[in-house]
């Protein structure tokens, strides 16, 4: 049985490749949301892991949902809408909770179109990078849904009220450009240049101490949803814990001796 996702770990770099070729990796297909969710619950426990970088095989990143099996839910499904609630709870919000509970930073390597959950699920990421012939659509309002997947949450977060509106309310595509403008992504490559690029930066994330990455990245996250001095709060602890890590003894030592430190993540 084909894997929906395929993954390896070099030097500190997961890469979760969706593999589910032949339905532009749909979200809804195979096993894809079991093993994003596994892998990400891996990744949180697993100390080696410093950074992950998300991509898709084939041409798109991610077509979304499947729009047959939609189709099928509609015209064939007795499911009451209770029954719908509760399968979207069980189902692809999963993703989104458990990318949400992940310490690791994600870069989300947009290869190809990135449509309805398939573009939420770039937003789920902490750092976009795109190819030239990434495009993103918010297209739930094309088939008459929701962004059921938490995209009225995340997207808003990424690019500003008013761009999520005008893409979740018109349910049309922008190119890799104009997700540069918008902030959706932070950078544009070439297609071939893609993976080196979303390595280079994963490099440099994980070059760093991993205690203290993860740390920023549950600040950051906490930082969205709690006041000011409840953040100050949060950083204050952390700090404090950080500042007794071997790691930020090396990482003090490194600058004062002139060299790359080597960092444990203790």
């Amino acid at each position: 049985m084909t894997k929906a996702v395929e993954s390896e770990l070099i030097d500190g770099i997961a890469i979760w490749r969706m593999n589910l070729v032949e339905t532009r990796n749909s979200i809804s297909d195979g096993n894809m949301i079991e093993e994003l969710v596994e892998l990400a619950e891996q990744a949180q426990n697993n100390p080696d892991v410093r950074v992950v970088i998300l991509t898709g095989n084939g041409p798109a990143f991610s077509s979304g949902g499947n729009v047959k099996k939609i189709r099928a839910e509609m015209t064939e499904s007795d499911k009451t809408p209770h029954e719908l609630a509760r399968w979207y709870r069980e189902g692809i919000q999963r993703i989104p909770l458990a990318f949400q509970k992940l310490d690791v930073p994600i870069i989300a390597a947009v290869n190809g179109p990135a449509i309805g959950a398939g573009c939420d699920l770039t937003c789920m990421c902490d750092m976009r990078i795109a190819a030239e012939s990434a495009r993103f659509a918010e297209s739930f309002v094309k088939l008459g849904i929701i962004p059921g997947d938490g995209g009225a949450w995340l997207l808003p977060r990424a690019v500003g009220l008013a761009k999520a509106a005008e893409m979740a309310f018109t349910g049309d595509p922008i190119n890799a450009q104009e997700a540069l403008e918008c902030g959706l992504v932070s950078k544009v490559v070439a297609d071939e240049d893609l993976i080196d690029e979303a390595l280079k930066l994963a490099k440099r994330v994980a070059v760093n101490p991993p205690v203290s990455v993860r740390m920023a990245k549950q600040l950051m996250r906490e930082g969205q949803n709690t006041n000011l001095e409840t953040h100050l709060q949060m950083a204050a602890v952390m700090q404090a814990v950080s500042h007794r890590t071997d790691d930020h003894r090396e990482a003090m030592n490194s600058i004062f001796e002139k060299r790359k430190g080597d960092y444990k993540g203790r």
